[in-house]
């Protein structure tokens, strides 16, 4: 089922697609309908999803949340065609996905996700070339179209090593968007930076969808960036992950930390998930 909406709060109601809110009807850019998701250990077959569905319109920003273990990285690989559902489908323009492709790319946390023997810009060149998207000269200019969008044009020939950790994650991004994905997959990107750069980061995150309005799947498991990176965001209860509701975020930003709004729902989803949680293990104990 999908997320029930929380009507405790203004902020804590279901949201519609800008289209929707204009009072016009448009299809969702992904669906996720009923995906169920396992993996396997040497013991046993663990459910990792149970059904969970949701749908992401064009430049929404939407955000899966939930404690550790609840299934949410497992549901963004399961997108990007990397896990293949048991029960259920995942579609992409009406298309059902089964397998990976370039519509679809993953940014993830670890900083040594660049190939440190290529130059930032060839970094960024290396999925347009590898895939045949263009040509090297238009790769180039692609390369350094993104790379000045995220503030790093002047580091175009420097290699990864010389980067800092946030300034990495840039050069991810850049590499992500220059394919010009349908749906930026999004997997902690800023889980191991320090407090002050992962703000940063989560700044320039928002002033790019401002310029480019890419439609973006974003993992965390911080209340507080899950509010103010998204647009919607969907809890999920602990293992196996299950739809426990959907938070309409898009009135939140960076100038709303400390906002009391902002503060309560931050509370009330805190409370929720760990609620959940509690029950969750009174009923295995």
């Amino acid at each position: 089922m999908r997320g029930e909406p929380l009507a405790s709060s203004p902020a804590l109601t279901p949201t519609l697609s800008r289209e929707r809110e204009r009072g016009q009807e448009s299809a969702p850019l992904l669906q996720v309908d009923g995906v169920s998701l396992e993996y396997r250990t040497p013991e046993r077959v663990v459910r990792a999803t149970h059904r969970v569905s949701f749908d992401v319109h064009a430049a929404d920003r939407f955000v899966l949340l939930g404690p550790s273990g609840c299934g949410k990285s497992t549901l963004l690989k399961a997108v990007g065609g990397f896990i293949a559902p048991v029960e259920g489908e995942i579609r992409l323009d009406g298309a059902r996905v089964t397998q990976p492709g370039p519509d679809r790319i993953v940014v993830f946390q670890e900083f040594d996700q660049l190939p440190p023997w290529k130059t930032v810009k060839q970094n960024v060149m290396f999925p347009l070339l590898a895939s045949r998207t263009l040509g090297k000269k238009d790769a180039a200019e692609r390369a350094l179209h993104y790379l000045d969008k995220v503030g790093l044009a002047k580091f175009a020939d420097v290699h990864p090593h010389q980067l800092s950790g946030g300034m990495k994650q840039r050069v991810a991004i850049a590499r992500a968007l220059a394919m010009q994905p349908r749906v930026l997959l999004m997997d902690e990107p800023f889980a191991a930076l320090d407090a002050l750069t992962r703000r940063k980061m989560q700044q320039e995150l928002l002033e790019l969808w401002d310029e480019v309005r890419f439609t973006l799947l974003f993992v965390t498991h911080s209340i507080e960036e899950a509010l103010v990176v998204g647009n919607r965001v969907a809890l999920l209860s602990p293992h196996p992950g299950r739809m426990r509701a959907e938070v309409n975020s898009h009135g939140f930003s960076l100038a709303s930390l400390g906002g009391a709004e902002f503060q309560g729902t931050a509370q009330r989803i805190h409370d929720m998930l760990f609620e959940e949680e509690h029950a969750h293990a009174e009923a295995t104990a």
